[in-house]
């Protein structure tokens, strides 16, 4: 669409967006204000003063759009959305810091603000490990046991180019999450949540001295099962009190979390629980959604689960009979004995122990097994304090579930910097969610594209104050710039930062800052500690700054990040056939992204075989084995997720040979039904085709491997035809 610039847009261009003649009327009064009193400001802060002055979200996105793009007409590319305000980046985390100790990182001569010197600190904070990891960790008062004899070991053998980090070091960083201290107080809410349904009721809220106290009790009943030292000990459930109260007391108890997402079927919980070879899990007895239960308890048993310890969904009592052996919660805690109140004291682990399992799925068929050190928490809270500016006082929402990384990472990114975890216990599609970070006073609200996407489209939003929110986060999968400024546009223009990482890096290797101009869409910085290169056609990084789109890869040292795979070779996966830079063996991540001419990064989806659904890594042989199965006539199939013309999440589209070449010019319909009934019933119900294309064959190597890359690029370029 077209738009006007601002000083051509007109009274009856305003109403013909359904605004009232007396409102217009003042709306254009005040645009034509600010282009006479600030005719001499750039368009960045032309369009800053507009969405303080002029927006606010009862009027209708339309409006915003027209003011928007109109500031924006002739600025080119990556249009800035937020801008900082120097009068309080001090304020910010890393603004803080860098006015106290700014000149001493970069020098008298080359230090001047926390603004213009941000990027100068991130380039420091790559060459200086050393110093930069000693100040974070001591900014966020991580608990050591025994301190460290250094931040990082590099490695001289080869066989692990990320080298050791915080070696000779012992912590938990559980307890970390607990203690209280400069950050927090004791007596306060650490954690605010509401279930579906209590939508009316007050935000419940549980102190840090109350969760402390419940995190005890939970690990001394786990002491009285008599499991083996570091056992591995399975969640299924939804992100509620009770299943961070169990995280927390697996952690710090010395044993080994096994994160399994509640959408499983029970052949992938099945799976996820013999890889991990876990000897107890934790699960609820169903998940409530509005009229629907969903037996929850029904698929661990039907996964042939170890030992499960049941919590019921509502009230007191588990609803369900269970197998001989099983526990239900109230039996579970019983076996604490009168430990209730009694401090248990953290087991503290090596630096590079495993605290966590978490799972991603690669393009083999089994989901890589990715350990979490007690590194990687603390990875986890250094994103959240240098790039979210995450503190005491602000309250933390993000939709997730233990069983994806954003789970224990908002555990870690709020408890470690005293904010508060903010949980709705519900679907977070709806007006009720919308409610709850209305009331539960959100100041940190993270979200995936998907769920904005469906916010805006329901408009399920409408009348909820969500001007307590200082900025958003966003992860997941690829996001939409009008998605983006409709999200903005409802908290009066407060910044999204975007969170682009992985489940084997602990956080982002690339995002945004509150000291830096963020656009839409676009991430406007490395992560602090890490170094990014985009590989060029020949496989070699392009040159510094240079624009261009490429697979992405990472300099090798990256604090938190995986260095072993329980069931794969983890050199082979992530380091095997990569460049060097200066000596250093890259590391791989398989993402696509570009490095605009302005210096944004965006991405553009996986450049192998993985694709991202709904903020789901999965790997294309996994969808295709469930197709090749539904319906006799189908010979083969190949699953690709595609980027959308205007942008956005990846899309799955199903490319379908059959036996009979006579079968293509049928309705696809029915076999595209057919597909997401198996998909959703075998893989994950949040999984849906979007589109069935038909081909006589599908592309291969010389060596018989299926070219989903070059099935990517054709449906790209000519759009979702149902044949090729």
């Amino acid at each position: 669409m077209a738009y006007k610039s601002l000083d051509s847009i007109t009274r009856s261009d305003i109403e013909a967006l359904g605004i009232s003649d007396d409102v217009s009327y003042k709306l254009l009064r005040d645009l034509e204000d600010i282009i006479l009193n600030h005719g001499s400001a750039t368009p960045p802060e032309r369009w800053i003063e507009i969405s303080r002055r002029i927006l606010h979200p009862d009027l209708p996105f339309a409006f915003h759009q027209m003011m928007y793009y109109g500031c924006y007409k002739d600025f080119g590319s990556d249009p800035p959305a937020w801008l900082p305000d120097p009068k309080v980046a001090s304020l910010t985390n890393v603004g803080g810091l860098l006015e106290r100790r700014g000149r001493e990182f970069l020098g008298d001569d080359s230090y001047k603000d926390p603004i213009s010197s941000f990027s100068s600190f991130q380039e420091f904070s790559v060459s200086n490990p050393e110093v930069y990891w000693r100040t974070i960790l001591d900014e966020l008062n991580i608990l050591f046991s025994v301190p460290p004899k250094c931040v990082l070991e590099k490695d001289t053998s080869g066989d692990n180019p990320g080298g050791s980090w915080l070696p000779g070091a012992y912590l938990n960083p559980a307890r970390s999450c607990l203690s209280s201290g400069s950050k927090r107080r004791s007596d306060d809410v650490a954690i605010r949540w509401r279930n579906e349904g209590s939508d009316d009721l007050p935000v419940n809220t549980m102190t840090l001295l109350e969760l402390r106290s419940q995190v005890w009790l939970t690990a001394h009943a786990l002491n009285a099962l008599d499991l083996e030292e570091e056992s591995a000990i399975a969640i299924d459930m939804p992100m509620n009190v009770e299943s961070v109260i169990i995280f927390l007391a697996i952690v710090l108890s010395g044993h080994v979390v096994v994160s399994i997402a509640d959408s499983f079927s029970p052949r992938e919980i099945s799976t996820r629980l013999k890889i991990s070879k876990a000897k107890a899990i934790f699960t609820q007895d169903e998940i409530i959604r509005g009229d629907k239960r969903i037996p929850l308890y029904r698929r661990v048993v039907d996964a042939e689960a170890p030992l499960a310890i049941v919590i019921p969904a509502r009230g007191s009592f588990v609803r369900m009979n269970l197998r001989e052996n099983d526990l239900s919660w109230n039996d579970f805690l019983g076996k604490a004995g009168n430990m209730r109140g009694v401090e248990y004291i953290a087991v503290e682990k090596p630096a590079g122990a495993c605290t966590n399992i978490l799972f991603s799925s690669g393009t083999t068929g089994d989901p890589k097994a990715i350990p979490w050190t007690n590194i990687s928490p603390l990875k986890s809270a250094a994103d959240a304090w240098c790039h979210l500016d995450a503190h005491q006082g602000d309250v933390v929402a993000w939709p997730t579930n233990l069983g994806w990384m954003m789970g224990p990472w908002l555990v870690y990114a709020s408890l470690i910097n005293g904010a508060c975890m903010a949980l709705y216990n519900g679907s977070p599609l709806g007006p009720a969610f919308a409610k709850f970070v209305q009331d539960a006073e959100v100041t940190m609200l993270g979200v995936i594209p998907s769920i904005v996407r469906t916010w805006q489209n329901s408009n399920s939003t409408s009348g909820y104050d969500w001007s307590r929110i200082r900025c958003f986060g966003s992860t997941g999968e690829a996001s939409n710039e009008d998605e983006y400024l409709w999200l903005m546009s409802r908290a009066h223009y407060k910044p999204v930062i975007e969170y682009c990482g992985g489940t084997e890096i602990g956080g982002s290797f690339v995002t945004g800052s509150l000291l830096q101009p963020q656009s839409l869409a676009a991430f406007s910085t490395a992560t602090m500690g890490c170094k990014l290169f985009i590989l060029g056609e020949d496989g070699n990084p392009l040159p510094r700054d240079a624009e261009g789109v490429g697979e992405l890869a990472l300099y090798p040292h990256v604090f938190g990040a995986s260095s072993t795979l329980l069931n794969g070779n983890h050199y082979n996966v992530y380091f095997k056939g990569m460049p060097t830079f200066q000596g250093q063996n890259l590391r791989r991540h398989g993402d696509l992204f570009e490095r605009t001419s302005k210096g944004y990064y965006r991405a553009h989806g996986r450049a192998d075989d993985t694709m991202n659904l709904g903020g789901i890594k999965v790997g294309s042989i996994e969808i295709e084995r469930v197709c090749n199965s539904v319906d006799d006539s189908v010979l083969e199939t190949a699953a690709i997720g595609v980027p959308p013309p205007s942008g956005g999440p990846e899309q799955l589209v199903i490319a379908v040979v059959f036996k009979n070449p006579e079968l293509r010019n049928n309705d696809m319909n029915l076999l595209k039904k057919s597909f997401n009934s198996e998909i959703q019933k075998k893989l994950n119900p949040l999984f849906k085709v979007s589109s069935v294309v038909t081909l006589p064959s599908l592309p291969r190597t010389a060596t018989n491997k299926v070219m989903r890359r070059v099935l990517r690029q054709q449906l790209t370029q000519t759009g979702l035809k149902s044949k090729l």
